[in-house]
């Protein structure tokens, strides 16, 4: 039998080497990854088991119980809010953080005082939406609850048909890789994924949730940290994706289901990673757009919707570009760590993109085209005149009238 240790990391497309590392008292497992060339199919008993040790259960699950010949003990149940399952002749039984198998074996324990050698099947009909937490460098870290449509009884031939009919429809859009039809399901253990669409949250629907990622996000080191089933030794394991091969090769092993509990991050890049950032406005993992704004000595001045990896030039240009008698340019972005990243420079129609005075752009950028002496000269003189215009016109329209 496979070790259940590995049962997750195979389900996932990968090979896994695990280092045990002490947090305070509790062991955790570190797992580092690298890509699977040519993984052969693994056996159908062993397929079973990853299907049913990598699933924890929970409040919200969907399960069919079948008791062998005994149809009025079987039936499709829920687990309620509390982690129990209310069943015939057992009554409430807590089940929650127990895996699929480890509910078979414990039910089949349970029934064995009522049904001489029980064979009880257990099969997930539901799945209760996750809440995970993702952070590091995304757009707006924080908890968020991901569902699919997650009523495998729902699923037929007609419906996969019909939702393949509608992705082919709304064709036109942006390719979403969270979208795209895929082989078939893969199980509570595998990427999660059916020709149906997205009936699994995984790492690409989570980073779109949390609004896609900042031009300084590095794509080729992202973490996912997952519960562990306490049937096999509780704790949490690790594993580090190279998320870009996702969107550069299609590398679907990368793109994992995510499980309730999963904490996903984002590592920071010490520099803007452009061509990235340009890769990923090529799908819908980040908005395409984003709102910068621009003011003072341009010809239209406010709000400038660009697109994403858009340099502090290209917005000028949509602005209507400065005007002939124009100063130094103000940049300002305000961080998420409480700082204010200020610049002032001289306009350069030529710079090349990401350099000090042509910076990569985020969203809610402050761009201002300051006045030269002769322009603020002008305004001066304008502010002091037009009074006395407005006053002499007066006396001229007063005298006339007389």
């Amino acid at each position: 039998m496979l070790n259940t240790r590995f049962l997750w990391a195979i389900a996932s497309g990968v090979a896994l080497t695990l280092q045990p590392v002490m947090v305070g008292a509790q062991q955790l497992i570190e797992v580092e990854e690298t890509v699977v060339e040519q993984a052969q199919p693994l056996p159908l008993e062993q397929r079973s088991q990853i299907t049913y040790d990598a699933y924890i259960l929970g409040p919200g699950d969907g399960l069919q119980i079948e008791l062998l010949d005994l149809p009025e003990l079987s039936g499709r149940f829920s687990i309620g809010p509390d982690g129990t399952l209310y069943l015939p002749r057992l009554r409430a039984l807590y089940v929650e953080g127990l895996t699929v198998e480890e509910l078979r074996y414990f039910l089949t324990e349970q029934f064995s005082t009522y049904v001489r050698d029980p064979q009880v099947y257990v099969r997930p009909v539901r799945y209760r939406p996750i809440r995970i937490y993702i952070g590091g460098e995304v757009r707006r870290p924080g908890y968020y609850t991901l569902s699919g449509d997650s009523d495998l009884e729902n699923l037929s031939t007609t419906a996969e048909a019909t939702q393949l009919q509608a992705g082919t429809a709304t064709s036109t859009n942006r390719p979403g890789l969270g979208q795209l039809p895929r082989a078939a399901a893969a199980g509570p253990g595998g990427s999660g994924l059916s020709t149906f669409g997205t009936l699994f949250p995984t790492v690409f629907d989570a980073i779109r949730t949390a609004q896609g990622i900042t031009p300084y996000s590095n794509l080729s080191k992202v973490q996912v940290t997952r519960k562990r089933a306490l049937g096999l030794g509780g704790g949490r394991i690790r594993t580090n994706l190279d998320f870009l091969s996702l969107i550069t090769e299609g590398n679907e092993s990368q793109n994992i289901r995510l499980f309730d509990g999963d904490v996903v991050s984002v590592s920071k890049s010490k520099v803007v990673m452009r061509e990235q950032l340009l890769k990923a406005g090529q799908t819908n993992l980040s908005p395409q757009f984003m709102n910068v704004f621009v003011s003072g000595r341009v010809k239209n001045p406010g709000g400038v919707v660009v697109p994403q990896g858009s340099v502090l030039n290209q917005a000028l240009t949509l602005a209507g570009g400065p005007q002939l008698m124009r100063g130094k340019v103000e940049f300002i972005r305000f961080t998420r760590e409480g700082e204010v990243d200020r610049r002032i420079f001289g306009y350069n129609p030529g710079a090349a993109a990401d350099a000090p005075n042509n910076p990569v752009l985020m969203a809610g950028d402050l761009i201002t085209v300051r006045e030269s002496p002769l322009s603020a000269t002008a305004t001066v003189l304008n502010e002091l005149t037009t009074p006395a215009f407005g006053i002499y016109a007066f006396y001229s329209i007063f005298n006339n009238f007389n």
